[in-house]
């Protein structure tokens, strides 16, 4: 039994597939968010399904908590190495190695959560200010209320 082939997607396609452009796509890898894609014979980029979800999470980082692409770029490098040190579990390994690897990954999920901690630090700030905002339009409202009812009164 042989493995099943990959399907691969042509950039048009991985772009229609993805809701991002071509140009977009190029610039992910061009900035290392996104690996170099398999080319065919002419040069044209593959992208395996793989890619297509990478992508995915890169849109998700971005349009979901906002990251920058340097954001995102660290998330998904961290994500790589936490894939790694997954692929090299060993059940037969000693309890020293194995308690090294999940230390490992433990660091690297932090360094994660620190940055979404920080992203909602950030908005919950601004949603602050805003809310502050709103109080103070409600508070102006409601004096002019009071001031036209006064005005009608008289």
């Amino acid at each position: 039994m042989g493995r099943e082939p990959r399907e691969f997607f042509q950039i048009g396609d991985a772009s229609e597939r993805t809701g991002l452009t071509q140009r977009t796509l190029r610039y992910y890898e061009e900035k290392g968010l996104l690996r170099t894609p398999t080319r065919m014979e002419g040069g044209f980029r593959l992208y395996s399904e793989e890619d297509l979800q990478r992508l995915e999470r890169i849109k998700e980082l971005r349009e979901l908590l906002g990251f920058s692409l340097a954001d995102i770029k660290e998330m998904l490098d961290a994500e790589e190495v936490r894939l790694q040190i997954k692929a090299e579990w060993r059940k037969d390994a000693d309890a020293a190695d194995k308690a090294q690897k999940l230390r490992s990954a433990r660091e690297i999920t932090l360094q994660q959560i620190q940055l979404i901690d920080h992203k909602m630090e950030k908005m919950a700030t601004m949603r602050d200010q805003l809310a502050e905002r709103i109080a103070r339009y409600d508070a102006n409202l409601q004096q002019y209320a009071e001031e036209t009812a006064a005005e009608h009164a008289t």
